[in-house]
């Protein structure tokens, strides 16, 4: 321990890159975190000059998705550097040291760097019956998050296990599932999604790493980064929405015309999150785009939230001007007459408009027939 750990930059050399690579992945993970063009030059300073800050990522109650989600990131060399970039110490699922070995990784990091290592929690804790549905090494999970977390620099809970409880939180929660800033007293980064979005957990650490403090959170511990803005408001079937153009069955021609999945359960008006934005797998598509609606599940409750297959009655607001702090996810809320009343004529307009174009298109397509 007496030895300074490499920077990334180090780390990326002894692996053989170049600096071109080294800027390149510098570059992403400066578009990644949100950061301005004058960002760039903080992640290359940041990356060349900072010592790898220790990691410890804890698992309890969880499927382990969070963890692939985050090896999966679009950039080639993530799980190859970036995981040996922050001196990962300690994880059940990706580390090769097993039992006294192992935990003693875990101990000796809590121990040695206090104040300086990164606590990353994925998975929900029990807490019914003194914790015993979830304990490692003999000890509850519970016990093991207290005090893994009381000298962490930051604590991030990945998923919406950690951050929300999830399935294992799901009435009737049997185990008494809860999540992480329930039961620790300090601030915790919530990352929701079920898994989260790769590039969303490579671009709150890179936060970490290249400011060293916690990025702007919403009401609910969220990076406003990346869930300040609804997946409606920047759905590539918006406008289908607003013309009143819906997939009324799975298997009918306006599904596969690509109309709004409103009707069949889309939760995207009340889910805030950055999937029709960053999208997945490299940007290449996410849910509503691949013909299934948004379940929520970035939201707390979202398994407790009624069918995922049926429509809400109605959500508050109608524009991109609603945020999570000021509107919240609460479903079937009613919207204001007139604001109500000025959306509905509008959409008859549009709705007319778009018809008209269909049928005009129809027309110029049986003529060249």
């Amino acid at each position: 321990m007496g030895q300074s750990a490499p920077t990334i930059w180090e780390s990326m050399q002894a692996k053989g890159y170049d600096r071109r690579d080294f800027l390149r992945f510098c570059s992403f993970a400066a578009m990644i975190a949100g950061f301005e063009s004058s960002g760039f030059a903080k992640v290359v300073d940041a990356f060349e000059k900072k010592a790898r800050p220790p990691v410890v990522w804890l698992h309890f109650q969880e499927c382990t998705c969070c963890s692939e989600s985050f090896i999966r990131s679009s950039h080639p060399v993530v799980a190859e550097v970036l995981l040996d970039g922050i001196s990962l110490n300690y994880t059940e699922t990706l580390q090769a040291a097993a039992g006294h070995q192992a935990e003693k990784c875990l101990w000796d990091t809590v121990k040695d760097s206090a104040g300086k290592y990164i606590l990353l929690v994925e998975g929900s804790v029990p807490t019914k019956d003194n914790g015993v549905y979830c304990t490692i090494a003999g000890r509850t999970a519970e016990d093991i998050l207290q005090e893994a977390a009381r000298d962490a620099s930051a604590v991030i809970a990945w998923g919406s296990c950690a951050s929300h409880g999830c399935i294992q939180a799901a009435n009737p929660n049997p185990t008494g599932a809860t999540p992480i800033h329930k039961l620790i007293g300090r601030p915790v980064i919530n990352v929701p999604g079920c898994p989260p979005i790769a590039d969303v957990m490579m671009g709150v650490v890179t936060h970490l790493l290249v400011l060293g403090d916690m990025p702007e959170l919403d009401g609910l511990g969220r990076p406003k980064e990346f869930y300040s803005r609804r997946v409606h408001d920047t759905c590539y079937r918006r406008a289908y929405y607003d013309a009143g153009l819906f997939v009324e069955s799975w298997d009918d021609d306006k599904a596969r015309k690509g109309y709004c999945l409103y009707k069949m359960g889309c939760r995207g008006p009340v889910t805030y999150n950055a999937c029709s934005v960053t999208k997945w797998n490299g940007g290449t598509s996410y849910p509503i785009q691949s013909g299934h609606g948004c379940i929520g599940c970035s939201e707390a409750g979202f398994w407790d939230n009624g069918p995922f297959y049926q429509h809400l009655a109605s959500f508050p607001g109608f524009g991109i001007e609603s945020t999570a702090d000021t509107v919240g996810t609460t479903l079937g809320l009613v919207t204001l007459g007139g604001i109500a009343a000025h959306a509905i004529s509008t959409n008859l307009r549009k709705r007319n408009v778009i018809a008209e174009e269909i049928k005009e298109s129809s027309k110029d397509q049986n003529s060249k027939e």
